[in-house]
């Protein structure tokens, strides 16, 4: 197993570019990407296990229900792609379902996490060709080419897409569908919507591990970027934002404050916010709506009954 590193396509310093341009904005903001250093991860991890968070174990019960018709639809020798991979426990469930699958190709912007999931799958699949790649999947990526070489399926799990403004999901899947190719599927996960006080408790649980995971940003500002953020100035927040159909993270500031970051200094007014993530929650309309604008059709899909949450198979248009 050996493991792609395509730093070439984050640029020389994508994360203090993107944090001095949103701090620089009338209306602040960092890009969520940036949650998942390797103590991002782990608390993301323990949010999956959150009894308020439902999507993870909604969309892994789901997953269990229909692997085998998921498994029908993918050719013999395939690869799987997925985006995102994290610590690739929905992925066992498509792997298990599809024996025939001859690749799996995992992408990942925390290598910490990246390579010990790789690691772990290698060992457990021995038959699979394992080829992680360590990158931005939003940014410019290559597959290798034994692995273009098959047929492709594109594995997007966890509502990941809720991330993105819909112009923003569509150019993803724009993109997604140049990297996987001509002819090739994509399975992709959205949590639909559904009552305000689920979706508020699920980012906002009562033991503050979702506020530990958006003040890690912070931690992450001040190692990596010589930040000065004082954590206990800043709160947690999560609001419903009836309007665009989504969830918002935001860390609010307590006082009228100046944050240094290495040579340029930032002011807060109090309560004044860095929006630091979005979570869109979909009709099957939507869905439909962005995968035709990125070069992709709904071929079917399959929907929860509790807690609704929807796997969509796409494919090239």
């Amino acid at each position: 197993m050996r493991m792609t590193n395509l730093a070439e396509s984050l640029g020389d310093c994508p994360f203090r570019r993107d944090v001095t341009a949103g701090l620089s904005a009338p209306r602040k903001s960092v890009p969520a990407k940036y949650f998942y250093d390797a103590e991002g991860s782990r608390l993301f991890e323990a949010i999956c296990d959150l009894a308020e968070y439902y999507p993870t174990r909604t969309e892994i019960a789901l997953l269990r229900t229909v692997a085998g018709e998921i498994a029908r639809h993918i050719r013999p020798g395939a690869s799987l792609v997925e985006f995102g991979s994290g610590a690739s426990i929905k992925t066992r469930l498509v792997l298990d379902a599809a024996p025939q699958l001859g690749a799996y190709v995992p992408i990942d912007i925390s290598e910490t996490a990246l390579s010990q999931a790789a690691r772990a799958i290698a060992a457990d699949y021995p038959n699979l060709r394992v080829s992680p790649i360590a990158g931005d999947f939003t940014g410019r990526l290559v597959l290798p080419e034994a692995i273009r070489a098959r047929p492709i399926v594109g594995f997007f799990p966890g509502s990941t897409i809720g991330n993105f403004t819909p112009d923003e999901a569509a150019h993803l899947l724009a993109r997604s569908r140049s990297l996987l190719g001509e002819g090739a599927s994509f399975l992709v996960g959205a949590d639909l919507v559904k009552p305000i006080d689920t979706l508020l408790a699920a980012y906002d649980d009562s033991q503050g591990v979702t506020a530990a995971f958006n003040k890690n940003l912070l931690v992450r500002i001040n190692r990596e970027l010589e930040g000065d953020f004082d954590l206990a100035a800043f709160d947690h927040r999560a609001v419903w934002n009836a309007e665009e159909s989504r969830i918002e993270m935001h860390l609010v500031s307590r006082r009228d404050q100046q944050v240094a970051i290495g040579g340029d200094v930032f002011s807060f007014a109090e309560n004044e916010t860095i929006h630091t993530e979005n979570s869109y929650k979909f009709t099957p309309e939507m869905i439909a709506d962005i995968a035709s604008r990125g070069g992709w059709r709904v071929e079917t899909a399959w929907v929860s009954d509790a807690q609704p949450f929807a796997t969509f198979l796409l494919k090239t248009v």
